[in-house]
């Protein structure tokens, strides 16, 4: 691009010219970015910030959380509760709402987040990243209660994540398609490098932890079987498969060439509907997969028509490439 565009800019522009983004919501995004940007500079130091390794307790899912974990969601909390943009957060390593205190002015809109994901890849400088959902309060004013969180994943005023790879990358959606922008560390700021992302409908890529194989259901089985049978079996054609064992590092893949990623369902703990949480990792990355035209489902259903019923439900995810996350669902749906 000839001319470089910041966050604050793209933002002001979009609500300038489409009136899509009210400034409550600008002010939010924001703030969200600048602490991912503190996130960045922590986990870049590794080791040398004395950030790596376990904090030697449990977050609410009953997860050893890492220092990182901790570091990562007090900087959202810190960075949001003051602006006056929010009412309440919630978080995945929290077990209840985060309401903004009463010392400061309370906003329309609620903040989710998964403050750092992939957190075991953390201590091999693995990519790591930030998943937040934005949400607009049903009611003005009061007390927030956990119930106001529990909207639907297509009521989202916003959605993002920030990958901290090779590059921190920040991909961002309000419901006008998704964009990205990678933060110029001399510069200090976002800025612009890709809009209008599309996923492509095709790929040979599927992204899954094949160590599970043994605990799926039988249409999970047949899909992946076909897969691996390559160009000799029913789909004509060979895959490749990737694994990187932190979501946002998968999911950033498949928006920049296309793939699908799956974490279904399994036997181990079948009273779960899957492992990955509906309000902090699969809503706010089925509306970005969504706008980039892909498709996103947990095997019956799409993910963001799904009612949430507990703010931390767990759900399977397919989501990625259209024809292939349509094809694993039909599978999932004819065998229900």
């Amino acid at each position: 691009m000839s001319k470089s565009i910041s966050l604050t800019q793209y933002l002001l522009e979009q609500q300038r010219l489409h009136d899509n983004i009210p400034a409550q919501l600008r002010l939010l995004l924001e703030v969200v970015a600048r602490a991912c940007k503190r996130i960045s500079i922590s986990v870049n130091k590794g080791a040398l910030g004395d950030v790596l390794g376990s904090a030697h307790s449990e977050n609410v899912q009953g997860e050893i959380q890492k220092k990182l974990d901790i570091i990562a969601n007090e900087v959202l909390i810190e960075a949001n509760e003051w602006g006056g943009h929010l009412a309440a957060m919630a978080s995945e390593e929290m077990e209840d709402i985060y309401p903004v205190p009463n010392r400061f002015p309370q906003g329309e809109y609620l903040l989710l987040f998964d403050p750092l994901d992939g957190s075991s890849n953390i201590d091999v400088n693995v990519s790591i990243g930030t998943i937040f959902s934005v949400l607009r309060r049903d009611e003005s004013g009061g007390t927030v209660s956990p119930a106001e969180f529990l909207q639907p994943g297509r009521q989202q005023a916003a959605a993002g994540y920030c990958v901290y790879g090779p590059q921190t990358t920040l991909v961002l959606t309000v419901g006008a398609g998704v964009v990205m922008f990678t933060l110029d560390r001399e510069q200090g700021s976002f800025v612009l490098t890709q809009d209008k992302v599309q996923i492509p409908e095709d790929t040979q890529e599927f992204a899954i932890n094949m160590s599970n194989m043994r605990h799926w259901a039988p249409p999970m089985k047949r899909y992946i079987d076909e897969c691996l049978a390559g160009k000799d079996g029913v789909r004509g054609k060979n895959f490749n498969m990737r694994w990187i064992a932190s979501m946002v590092a998968d999911v950033h893949r498949i928006l920049c060439r296309g793939g699908v990623f799956i974490y279904p369902w399994d036997q181990r703990e079948p009273e779960k509907a899957g492992k990955l949480r509906l309000m902090y990792e699969a809503n706010p990355m089925g509306f970005i997969v969504e706008q980039a035209g892909g498709v996103a489902t947990n095997g019956q259903q799409r993910i963001l028509d799904i009612a949430p019923d507990a703010l931390h439900q767990r759900v399977s995810v397919m989501l990625g490439s259209k024809n292939e996350v349509e094809r694993v669902t039909r599978y999932h749906q004819e065998a229900h």
